[in-house]
């Protein structure tokens, strides 16, 4: 029984002061971590402050990106090793977003998903397709490749504890969704992905996320669904009450 996993992904929203009022009114009220993992993703400026903070509590932190190097000379890019030290557990990569407007490859998600792995904490591995891929219908083959090219070289004990979030571009901040059955389609396509690579023991024990416009009202339907194990928020996961409500639903 895989356990279930709602990771907040906070993008470049709130001040020092919300993120810490937010860690404030949510740490003492989510569910216990025997039920379902909480996570916020947090912009960097906010990690220290947000880890003191949750010390001790179920909330777990996620980073929203690191580099694949620990040190060096790399200037405005966030160390892994650094991330770690300040006790991050979760660090988000290959978003939409950044590959999109940063253009990262999936070469470089794979380089930072070994850093992270390195640094003993646990990549949060976006996929997703265009609406052109997928009106074309061409997402099976997209997901497989982004998944293939993203989990090279990774052994079969950090893909069993690492976390895949789809989210199909068209679904993210637009007020669309794939509906259940297509999410876990497409939960199922990765799923299969990585059997193909790592066999089913190692596919079985892999957390999907589904993430695109995710909120109270519709996440129960998604996560009773067989491949899909938690939600990537976005929008829903920026106020406390919605938050929660998330937890609520699948604990």
């Amino acid at each position: 029984m895989r356990k279930p996993i709602i990771a907040g992904n906070w993008k470049m929203n709130k001040t020092l002061a919300e993120a810490v009022d937010f860690a404030k009114e949510v740490k003492g009220a989510v569910p216990s971590n025997d039920a379902v993992d909480s996570v916020i993703g947090s912009p960097a400026l906010f990690l220290a402050s947000l880890a003191e903070e949750l010390k001790g509590s179920d909330v777990k932190i996620a980073a929203q990106n690191a580099y694949w190097e620990n040190t060096g000379a790399f200037t405005g890019e966030n160390s892994p090793a650094a991330i770690a030290d300040l006790g991050v557990q979760y660090v988000i990569i290959g978003h939409s977003e950044r590959r999109e407007y940063f253009h990262e490859t999936d070469a470089d998600i794979n380089k930072k998903a070994k850093a992270i792995f390195a640094n003993g904490m646990t990549p949060i591995l976006c996929c997703g397709e265009s609406l052109e891929t997928y009106e074309a219908g061409q997402t099976a083959e997209w997901i497989e490749g982004q998944i293939t090219a993203g989990l090279e070289g990774l052994t079969d004990e950090q893909v069993s504890n690492l976390v895949i979030a789809y989210e199909p571009i068209w679904a993210i901040g637009t007020g669309k969704s794939a509906d259940a059955t297509i999410a876990d389609e497409i939960c199922g396509v990765v799923r299969q992905t990585v059997e193909k690579i790592y066999g089913e023991t190692v596919a079985q024990a892999v957390r999907i996320q589904y993430g695109g416009s995710v909120n109270p009202e519709n996440i129960a339907e998604y996560m009773a669904k067989e491949n899909v194990d938690g939600a990537l928020v976005g929008g829903a996961s920026l106020v406390p009450a919605s938050f929660l409500a998330l937890l609520e639903a699948v604990k």
